[in-house]
């Protein structure tokens, strides 16, 4: 198994820039991982494509204003601040800046324009993979200060934040929406329920894997970040009960679909057991799921260890015919994309 043996050729147009309106009128591929079948739907009809007793898992990780905009203190030039994650062990945060070969350990940066006095960042320490450790004067002026990040790949102002939120987005943490989930509407989530599906509601708070793709050819030597996750003992004895009643689990994005995987890795009995704590789970081909029964995602960039989880979910071959086939088609890609249900 090579990195390269998840590359595929995607035209830029079909990069989405833009969300669609309403959030469930995307479109839909079903792949059957059975028969190799695939059919082509929306997604404000996948109430059909699920039976009473299912138990749907999301991921309900708020994206933060996480994007940072100030000026060295000495020079007054820009510099830009991504924050990632928090640091376990202190009050700092891990964060990627630019320009990173101009801001050395002890660079001060001045944030909020106008305002006095300014916040101060300060840079703590330098990390591995360019990331670093960052203190802040007044961290509760984050928020007001930062803008909620988008993706490199996305060019096109969004008018409205919260359409880089999921509707039942609720615990701040992450730096990358749960992409999956956009496509529901609250309209959808109530069909849903009155089918007879029960809606689980996990957190996975998102970091900086999703923004790189896999640099080494091994993918196995790739080394994931972690990412803070929490399985309450609620969701653990729901799952927990639908797996033992041979009901299926359907996991909301990838991130679903680690946080559970890793959740149950960590259980002690053949029932899922609550979790809290750091998720570092890299999913390849040849993965043995132990809950997800089936999947809602979109279609992710070339080498990412998203392409290789669903990979590893419905086979590195189908899924390669699978994105052919949804390039043909003219699918919308990435975050603002279309969705896949694999099942």
């Amino acid at each position: 198994m090579k990195t390269s043996d998840f590359d595929y050729g995607l035209p830029p147009e079909l990069i989405a820039q833009t969300p669609v309106e309403p959030r469930d009128s995307s479109r839909l591929l079903v792949l059957n991982r059975s028969d190799g079948t695939i059919e082509h739907r929306y997604f404000k009809e996948i109430a059909d494509l699920f039976i009473s007793g299912d138990v749907l898992v999301v991921n309900n990780s708020r994206v933060i204003p996480a994007r940072l905009f100030g000026k060295k203190a000495d020079t007054g030039a820009v510099v830009e601040i991504l924050l990632l994650r928090r640091s376990a062990l202190s009050s700092t945060w891990e964060a990627l800046v630019k320009p990173g070969k101009r801001l050395p350990v002890g660079t001060i940066i001045n944030l909020g324009e106008g305002r006095e006095p300014p916040v101060r960042a300060k840079i703590q320490a330098v990390l591995p993979d360019g990331i670093r450790e960052v203190s802040f004067s007044d961290e509760l002026l984050l928020p007001e200060l930062g803008h909620i990040p988008l993706p490199p790949y996305i060019h096109t102002p969004l008018r409205d934040s919260e359409r880089y939120q999921t509707v039942y987005a609720s615990d701040p943490g992450s730096v990358a929406a749960p992409t999956a989930g956009l496509h529901f509407t609250p309209r959808l989530l109530g069909e849903l329920k009155e089918k007879g599906i029960e809606c689980l509601y996990t957190t996975l708070h998102i970091g900086l894997d999703t923004f790189r793709p896999v640099q080494v050819e091994d993918p196995s030597q790739h080394h994931i970040h972690r990412e803070y996750g929490i399985v309450s003992s609620e969701v653990a004895g729901s799952v927990s009960k639908a797996k033992a009643e041979g009901r299926r689990i359907v996991c909301v994005g990838t991130t679903s679909v680690r946080l559970l995987e890793y959740a149950a890795s960590r259980s002690c009995r053949n029932a899922l057991e609550c979790f809290s704590g750091w998720v570092d789970l890299l999913i390849l081909p040849g993965y043995r799921f132990r809950l997800t029964d089936a999947m809602i995602t979109n279609f992710h960039l070339p080498r990412s260890t998203l392409l290789m989880l669903v990979s590893a979910f419905a086979g590195t071959e189908l899924i390669k015919k699978t994105y052919a086939e949804v390039v043909r088609e003219k699918y919308r890609f990435y975050s603002f994309g279309d969705a896949m249900l694999i099942i």
